[in-house]
């Protein structure tokens, strides 16, 4: 049965099942998700959506609701979308509208890992690990035990073996960095809602550009555990990761580790510190040109804080040359105990 990820507005994803031969607006309602929809007919066009991967066919509808540019680029009515394979469907509503909203799974702490003096990594057992379905480079919403709030981590694995594994900036007086550093033991009771993010993976038709700074590291490796299972040719993929101090740089095995797996995959680790004694030295924008991004026919996807974006926008004006495509998520540090 065809899995549909389904994207809301609001950044929520869901996920269900198609029957055979069942059109995506059935398998919706009947995992009580109202997507929008009227006269299921292929007439008005009020169920139109982008399907952003996966293969489909359509039953008839007419060009009103439809139109042939539409269709090429990717939108489908899913009154008449049968889908063929998995899928991910961008549905122009809330989740609210759609009367859903972000899934919650239990989940038991398995470990803690110090990865290096500015970062931790935390591991989870989930209860039911084929319940939560995310899309390589989304978040969760995590729980902090014995507290009344919460805090969003990218994964920073896809689920083995029911663990799923995360990246987090150890603030001082941070919630979660406090509770993993000082409190944190195996067995912790956590709760993960989502997934949610509109920054993820998409079908790579194109090489790519990974931009990461820091703990915006996290979703590629996500990304890259994803391309390394995928039993199919891969886009060449450039990873450029920086950090401001050699001590800041983590999971570096894991990079060989995927380099070593993925044909066409290659990284470079830059670090800001002038007194650093990496190879390259400065800011990720320092070390690409205008040909990384072969001519425009490439994907860039970058996570980072805010000024990382921009710089990198400022960057491609510089050089002269827009991406294709350009998927960033901007993330800032979560504010500290009061």
């Amino acid at each position: 049965m065809p899995r549909v990820a389904l994207n809301f507005e609001d950044g929520v994803t869901r996920f269900i099942e198609c029957g055979a031969n069942e059109v995506l607006v059935d398998a919706a309602y009947r995992a009580r998700l109202n997507i929008p929809m009227d006269c299921r007919d292929g007439v008005c066009g009020t169920c139109k959506c982008k399907v952003e991967a996966g293969s489909f066919e359509l039953g008839d509808y007419i060009e009103d609701a439809l139109s042939d540019d539409e269709r090429s680029q990717g939108f489908a009515l899913s009154c008449q979308m049968r889908p063929s394979s998995d899928c991910v469907v961008s549905v122009p509503a809330t989740s609210a509208m759609c009367k859903s909203g972000p899934a919650e799974f239990g989940a038991s702490l398995l470990e803690v890992r110090p990865l290096s003096h500015t970062t931790l990594g935390f591991s989870v057992s989930l209860d039911d690990p084929d319940a939560l379905g995310f899309l390589p480079g989304q978040y969760v919403q995590v729980s902090v035990p014995g507290m009344d709030t919460s805090r969003a981590y990218s994964f920073s694995s896809m689920v083995s073996d029911g663990r799923v594994d995360f990246l987090v900036r150890n603030i001082p007086g941070g919630l979660m960095s406090t509770y993993l550093s000082t409190k944190a033991k195996p067995g912790d009771r956590l709760t993960l809602k989502g997934p949610s993010g509109a920054f993820y993976l998409r079908e790579m038709k194109r090489p790519a550009l990974f931009l990461a700074g820091g703990t915006g590291l996290a979703p590629f490796l996500a990304m890259l555990e994803h391309l390394s299972e995928r039993d199919e040719p891969l886009q060449t993929v450039r990873l450029i990761y920086g950090v401001t101090r050699d001590v800041d740089l983590v999971e570096v095995q894991r990079l060989e580790a995927l380099r070593a797996k993925l044909p066409g995959f290659t990284y470079d680790v830059c670090i800001s510190d002038p007194q650093s004694q990496a190879p390259l030295k400065g800011f990720v924008t320092d070390h690409f040109g205008a040909g990384d991004l072969n001519g425009g026919d490439c994907d860039v996807y970058l996570c980072g804080p805010p000024p990382m974006v921009e710089a990198v926008r400022r960057h491609f004006s510089t050089i002269g040359v827009t991406p294709a495509v350009f998927h960033y998520e901007k993330f800032n540090p979560a504010e500290t105990v009061q």
